[in-house]
Order: structure tokens, then C-alpha cells, then sequence
């Protein structure tokens, strides 16, 4: 069968983990990589062998891609998603989908009116621990889920626009929340809807840095009577913190892919790259082996390619999306009014 051809479009943080996580996917090739950087998309060409260009409208235009993978910056996603609707092209869309409900629901929309492949790149879904757990789940291991806890943590966004909160549509909730909302629903099942939520956030460390909450808590009733409860904050330090906790009527499940890592070592100087969003390089480090392999990224990328393939749209579409946005939207709702919020979607 012909490659599944791919344009990644971003030269950033997350394209360079999508771009390992497609390295030992079968049947694709990535051809094209956009940047609004030209200095970016050389440097990220030449890392990955492939094409560079800094037009956006040339590479959407073309009519030889199968798949376009949206790398870019938050507020990049509704004007490019949109453009690829209307051509009538697959496209996949990191998280966040939107910064709101509504940008959310414009390219949901336009996306399911194309007729084209849509997909949802929630890599903690797609996390072989995550999915190892989900399936002891749906053999009744845990009997019915009753409590969901999740967490993502980290000492802060790589990138300086990523604090601008006006850019990305918030701060810590925004931009951690998406994962652990999505833990939750895929261990409830999407069938159980979130009725309604309750927030907090502050600004406990980073007030010179952005307006948006470094800090937050969200809770999620769901329709079955269980309860998620996400934590996220970006002050945390040594490395990222990914942890899920799912509690049933008859046992529990734990996952820890980061800071229970098979390899320890202590280091009285540099050993270079350890984990993502690792704050020191030396001293007692916890590397993670395969890193793009254990968050999910190798199993998302995969999975779409896949779905191109067999003309067939994936399981994390950009429904989810817009419902994760949706229930943001309430947690910052929340958030501001200090109280419980029902979710409208």
C-alpha cells in the first residue's frame, strides 16, 4: 500500500514528540514541516530530513497530503483547522483543541462537515500504562469506577507564549487539565457524562511571568454518581508528574510513568536530557526509557495513521476535544464564581 503522506505542521516541543512518535510507525512518511519561523523550520528540517516551509497556505493547498497533524500554538488551531475543513482535508489537532468552547465547536463543526478524518491528539489516552489499566477496568478487575484521581505537574510551560494566557485560553487548568479530564472520561466511560464541576486556582509562584493560575484543582461529578479529581499546577518540581489513581467498588488500579521509571542513577555532573520538564540533570535522576513511547505519543500517531489508511475516523475525535472545552469552560466558570457549575454542551 502507498505511505500515509503527513505535514507536521509546528517545529515545536510537541511536533518533536509527534515526530518520534511516528519514527517506528509503519506506512507513513512526513514530508513537510510548516513553521511561522524559518529559522525553526530549517533547523527542524534538517533534525528530521524532511521539507520545510513557511507558508501555510502552500502546504494546506496541496493536494498530495493525507494527513495533517496540527503541532501550533493554541491560537493557531481554530484559522488552520478551519482553512483544512474547507478543503476537505484529515487533520488531527493537539490539545487543547480550542482556547474556548467555542472556537472548540466552530472546528468540530466544520471538521464533521468536511466529511474528512478528525482527531483528537489526547496522548494520555493512548498511554500504554493508561490503556493497560482501561482494560482491566472493562473486565470488571475494580468492579464499578467510583473515584477518578488524576494529576499533571511540572515546573512550567517550555515555551514563553505558552504563559501568555489571552494566546492560549488559560493558565494551568487550561493547559494540564485537558489530560486529566480525559483520563477521567475514558475511565468512566464517555457514556458517563460530567454534570457538573467545581474549580480552584491561584497564582502561587509565577506572577512575573503570567496572569493565568500556576495552581489548580478541578472536581468533576459524573451523571453515575462517581467523582473525578484532577490536580495541575506548574510549580512542580523535578521533572513531570503523571499520575492516575482509579478507586471501584472492588479494588483500584495506579499508574506512574515518570517518577517509577526502571532506571536510577546518581550523577555528580551533567548526563544531559533526563525527562520532560526535568528541572536538574545531575545528582539522583530517574530517566525515563522511551519516552515518546510511554506517554502515548507513539500509540496516537500509529492509531491515526492508521485510521487515514482505513478511511475510518479515530476513537479520540474532535468531539472529545470540544467536550474536554466545554467542561474548561466550566471549571474556569467555577473558578471565578466559587462555586459548583452545571456543563452545557
Amino acid at each position: 500500500m502507498q505511505p500515509v503522506r503527513i505535514a507536521m505542521l509546528g517545529s515545536g516541543f510537541v511536533a518533536d514528540f509527534y515526530m518520534q512518535g511516528l519514527a517506528n510507525v509503519r506506512g507513513h512518511e512526513v514530508v513537510i514541516n510548516y513553521s511561522r519561523s524559518l529559522d525553526r523550520a530549517r533547523l527542524f528540517a534538517e533534525r528530521w530530513g524532511i521539507g520545510e516551509y513557511t507558508n501555510l497556505q502552500a502546504v494546506v493547498s496541496r493536494d498530495d497530503i493525507d494527513l495533517f497533524i496540527i503541532a501550533l500554538p493554541n491560537e493557531e488551531h481554530l484559522p488552520v483547522s478551519l482553512a483544512l475543513a474547507a478543503l476537505k482535508r484529515n487533520q488531527v489537532c493537539t490539545k487543547p483543541l480550542g482556547r474556548s468552547r467555542e472556537e472548540a465547536r466552530l472546528m468540530m463543526e466544520a471538521a464533521r462537515g468536511s466529511g474528512a478524518i478528525h482527531g483528537y491528539a489526547e496522548t494520555e489516552v493512548f498511554a500504554p500504562a493508561v490503556v493497560r489499566a482501561k482494560e482491566t477496568v472493562d473486565k470488571g478487575g475494580v468492579g464499578r469506577v467510583l473515584w477518578v484521581r488524576s494529576r499533571e505537574s511540572h515546573s512550567g510551560p517550555h515555551s514563553p507564549h505558552f504563559w501568555d494566557v489571552d494566546n492560549t485560553g488559560g493558565g494551568a487548568l487550561n493547559d494540564l487539565g485537558c489530560h486529566c479530564i480525559e483520563a477521567a472520561r475514558y475511565f468512566f466511560g464517555k457514556e458517563d457524562r460530567v454534570t457538573e464541576v467545581m474549580a480552584w486556582g491561584a497564582n502561587l509562584v509565577h506572577r512575573d511571568k503570567t496572569r493565568g493560575e500556576d495552581n489548580a484543582l478541578l472536581l468533576l461529578q459524573m451523571a453515575s454518581g462517581g467523582v473525578a479529581h484532577c490536580e495541575l499546577s506548574w510549580t512542580t518540581k523535578g521533572g513531570l508528574d503523571l499520575r492516575n489513581e482509579i478507586h471501584g467498588s472492588e479494588g483500584s488500579i495506579f499508574t506512574d510513568v515518570t517518577r517509577q521509571t526502571p532506571v536510577a542513577a546518581f550523577t555528580g555532573k551533567s548526563s544531559g536530557y533526563v525527562v520532560e520538564k526535568a528541572d536538574l540533570d545531575f545528582g539522583w535522576i530517574r530517566p525515563l526509557p522511551e519516552e515518546a513511547f510511554a506517554y502515548g505519543y507513539h500509540a496516537e500517531m500509529r492509531h491515526f495513521v492508521e485510521c487515514v489508511r482505513d478511511g475510518v475516523q479515530p476513537r479520540e475525535t474532535y468531539e472529545d476535544g470540544f467536550v474536554v472545552n466545554c467542561i474548561l469552560e466550566a471549571g474556569y466558570q467555577s473558578m471565578n464564581e466559587h462555586r459548583w457549575v452545571p456543563v452545557s454542551y
